[in-house]
């Protein structure tokens, strides 16, 4: 398999546990040494480096987000960078729902997601 289809496949295998809500599935494709930025708050959003504080970010964000999901609108690969466009779905505390569309830049190294880079629409 090459690079690319690999890259692909483990960004795949994330978003699947990710709409699982499955923090340890997840973390099984981050290698220890992840940095994760996320998209909040803007301008910048925040970097979390390290598997432990990337896994409580994703508890916490289940945690106040029990119906979070992710929609893949497109995913393609670079080598060892995956880019993937996506849709993100949620139901607020009084039933609303609610989306906001973006794109993460993946890289991923010896088959593990080593950093996310999250963008979204503004």
């Amino acid at each position: 398999m090459s690079r690319v289809e690999s890259a692909i496949r483990v960004v795949l295998e994330f978003n699947k546990a990710f709409n699982r809500h499955d923090v340890a599935g997840m973390m099984q494709l981050v290698s220890d040494d992840c940095v994760w930025e996320t998209t909040a708050p803007a301008p910048d959003g925040t970097v979390y480096s390290g598997k432990e504080a990337v896994s409580q970010y994703w508890r916490e964000l289940f945690r106040g987000s029990p119906h979070a999901h992710m929609e893949i609108e497109d995913v393609f690969s670079l080598s060892l960078r995956c880019v993937m466009r996506w849709r993100y779905e949620w139901v607020d505390a009084a039933g609303r729902k609610g989306h906001v569309r973006g794109a993460d830049i993946f890289q991923v190294k010896s088959g593990l997601i080593s950093e996310r880079l999250s963008y979204t629409k503004g």
